[in-house]
């Protein structure tokens, strides 16, 4: 039997990318990423993956960080007997906690965008906040943030100009900061191992 991932849906293409370069015998589970903007949902979804999968793998793994959950995806897959991905979100896990701690102390104002959140921010931010029919609300959002950091993980100049015009359309400055895929290669492969 193979090992399987439940794996936030925007982290799921970097996912298979690392298992593949590894030769790895690996199913990923994507749940939806717009579970993001109801992160209360995430341990429930994430319980009923896996009882619905566990019979078909021998080993199973969560790649989420805690992603807003407050602690509620720490007691279901310590409950399953489960691990997932060290940090707070994926920001902690592309650009290093210590790097987004700072960012955050210098301007707790920032916006940050990974390369799925560039490419899915029309549907991801602006259709789920309404702002596509109530652009007058943009101000109540985004009045407190400063900028836009976009934590590249593969930046082609397609995606800098996406990048750009999600920045111009909420209003803020951006700012590129090229970061990999950080530690994400090294979490999967301690995570299946």
């Amino acid at each position: 039997m193979s090992v399987a991932v439940i794996a936030c849906g925007a982290i799921a293409t970097h996912i298979s990318h690392i298992t593949t370069s590894h030769g790895l015998d690996v199913t990923i589970y994507p749940l939806p990423p717009l579970l993001h903007n109801q992160p209360a949902k995430i341990a429930g979804e994430v319980e009923k993956t896996y009882l619905e999968i566990k019979d078909k793998h021998s080993k199973c793994a969560v790649a989420y960080a805690d992603c807003g959950t407050y602690g509620a995806l720490d007691a279901v897959i310590e409950k399953l007997g489960l691990k997932r991905l060290g940090g707070n979100h994926c920001y902690d896990i592309f650009a290093g906690k210590e790097k987004i701690a700072a960012l955050m102390e210098s301007d707790a104002g920032t916006y940050f965008l990974t390369d799925f959140l560039v490419k899915s921010f029309h549907r991801s931010v602006i259709v789920e906040l309404g702002l596509d029919k109530r652009p007058d609300l943009r101000d109540d959002y985004f009045k407190h943030y400063n900028k836009m950091i976009w934590l590249a993980q593969n930046p082609t100049s397609e995606l800098t100009v996406m990048a750009q015009a999600a920045a111009d359309l909420i209003g803020l400055e951006l700012e590129i900061d090229v970061v990999g895929e950080g530690s994400l290669k090294e979490q999967i492969l301690e995570l299946l191992n």
